[in-house]
């Protein structure tokens, strides 16, 4: 298996001095998961919240892109509605040149009301945005030259986008996806895909097998690094410890609802298996069932962005799931050119 990061930092409203610091906390940790050989970062994009979450993720990896050398650094997810897409493209191909060619380019339609709220866009508009968007996106990074784009949102006369991005043809295209329909689009569309964290194992491993299907019903080539599937990580030593995290884990749940859709989700079952939480020991036998079921690229959730955590889960968890098959990152070459 293969493991990368997911989440970002998380920051305070203060006078902007702990803000600082608690970006120069996360970067620290970035720094040392690439140390301990993890393979990527994939940043969130959220507004409006008060919770302090990331808001300008390519900003952040341009950064990122100058303290590392070989860590891929992605967005999960850019939510395309928001955004002019030339502009966008052009921030994007910026990264993957500053990365030299590290950049996986995450996109999604967006999920929580209030962000929608807050820019002023209706929630009803976010697929045809979303379509509109990457299509324009496309163009410009694979348009031998000048192109001109005439849609219902977005009007472009003979443009030219700067720089190209380094990958050929362009970054990875990852969609965050989780009904049927989505996964099969991202199979598709030439998308590699994005599972969340709350999916259970069981739901986790048809989701792998309906997108590994879709792949082979269209001739595409599959690859277990198309799929990053998100876990929360919590590591235990102690009784006293698994109640305080399962503790934590009901509390996130119900927050993650509680901005989708503005309350009332209930707490995760007793019986929830989605996170990797206990000891290494059992951390590794949740692994291997995830493994079993044709997981193979594992993101970790963990929003202390917690070091301690990252050297027993490189120490003792990682060597136990040992990738085989000396993959290497999932490059865009390997995709289709769309």
């Amino acid at each position: 298996m293969q493991f990368g990061l997911f989440g970002g930092a998380r920051t305070k409203r203060s006078d902007g001095a702990a803000d600082s610091h608690a970006y120069g906390d996360f970067i620290a940790y970035v720094s040392e998961a690439e140390r301990l050989g993890f393979r990527s970062i994939f940043l969130v994009e959220h507004h409006f919240t008060g919770a302090g979450q990331i808001s300008a993720s390519l900003t952040l990896l341009a950064y990122l892109a100058a303290r590392t050398r070989t860590i891929r650094l992605g967005t999960a997810v850019i939510v395309l509605p928001w955004h002019n897409p030339v502009l966008l493209a052009e921030q994007a191909a910026t990264v993957d040149l500053l990365s030299g060619g590290r950049l996986d380019f995450g996109v999604g339609k967006g999920y929580r009301a209030g962000e929608f709220a807050g820019f002023h866009i209706p929630m009803g508009e976010a697929t045809e945005r979303f379509d509109e968007a990457i299509d324009v996106i496309r163009k410009a990074w694979t348009s031998p030259g000048r192109f001109s784009h005439h849609g219902k949102r977005w009007r472009y006369d003979d443009i030219v986008v700067e720089p190209q991005p380094l990958q050929v043809p362009h970054p990875p295209l990852w969609l965050a996806a989780g009904s049927p329909d989505s996964i099969r689009r991202a199979a598709r569309e030439g998308y590699n895909l994005l599972l969340d964290q709350l999916g259970s194992v069981a739901l986790t491993i048809e989701r792998v097998a309906l997108f590994r299907e879709e792949c082979r019903a269209i001739g595409r080539t599959y690859d277990p690094a198309m799929i990053g599937v998100t876990r929360a990580l919590q590591i235990v030593r102690d009784e006293a410890g698994l109640k305080a995290a399962y503790e934590t884990r009901a509390r996130v749940v119900r927050t993650i609802g509680d901005l989708a859709r503005g309350g009332g989700t209930p707490a995760p079952p007793e019986q929830d298996d989605a996170p990797l939480l206990g000891t290494p020991a059992e951390i590794v036998a949740r692994l291997a069932k995830l493994q079993a079921g044709g997981v193979e690229n594992v993101l970790l959730v963990d929003p202390a962005a917690n070091v301690e955590s990252l050297r027993i889960f490189a120490g003792e968890i990682m060597p136990a799931v040992a990738d085989t098959r000396d993959a290497l990152p999932l490059r865009s070459s390997r995709l289709p050119h769309l």
